[in-house]
């Protein structure tokens, strides 16, 4: 470690560059391993190592500075502390550019005034009659299910109350003066 630091210190340009070469034969393989399976890719690693070069550069030129382990562990350490907090840095704002495009909403996922309008009727004529005509149109229910699901005695009664729900709501519309042409598009 002395003859690394007087090298690169003393900035004898040959033997310094002599030196990187060999911390970037040794360490800089480690350092993309790792940047790799953290999931960069060899430009980040790049940068990564880069800067871990720097970081021990200004290190070793501090005269109080004593490291315990090899060079290339150094670095490493170094580079996994740098990915590691650029990594959690990018993970923290993740652009929602690219998953914008994934999301389709459908063109039925807001409600028209038509249809509003229509929930509100449904709405006066009761929860009963909701639920029912709901589980009819909607959930593709039959009249047997239906009235085993509602409690109703047979089949037939709720088929019975199903036209007068429907009624009622030709009743609502009628008192409102609203035409099929309302809701009509």
């Amino acid at each position: 470690m002395e003859v690394l630091e007087a090298t690169i210190i003393n900035q004898d340009k040959k033997e310094s560059e002599k030196v990187f070469e060999e911390l970037y034969e040794l360490a800089f393989p480690l350092v993309a391993k790792f940047v790799s399976k953290m999931g960069g890719g060899l430009e980040d690693a790049k940068d990564v190592f880069q800067d871990a070069l720097v970081i021990f550069y200004e290190k070793i030129a501090n005269s109080q500075f004593v490291i315990s382990i090899s060079q290339e562990a150094y670095i490493l350490g170094i580079s996994k502390h740098l990915w590691l907090r650029k990594f959690n840095k990018d993970y923290k704002s993740v652009s929602l550019d690219d998953e914008e495009k994934e999301i389709s909403i459908p063109p039925d996922y807001f409600p028209d005034s038509n249809s509003l309008q229509l929930m509100q009727f449904l709405e006066q004529a009761g929860k009963k009659c909701m639920d029912l005509l709901r589980a009819f149109y909607y959930e593709k229910h039959s009249m047997k299910s239906i009235a085993q699901l509602l409690g109703y005695s047979t089949e037939r009664s709720a088929t019975v109350q199903k036209y007068k729900c429907l009624e009622k709501i030709r009743d609502i519309i009628k008192q409102k003066s609203i035409g099929y042409e309302d809701f009509a598009e």
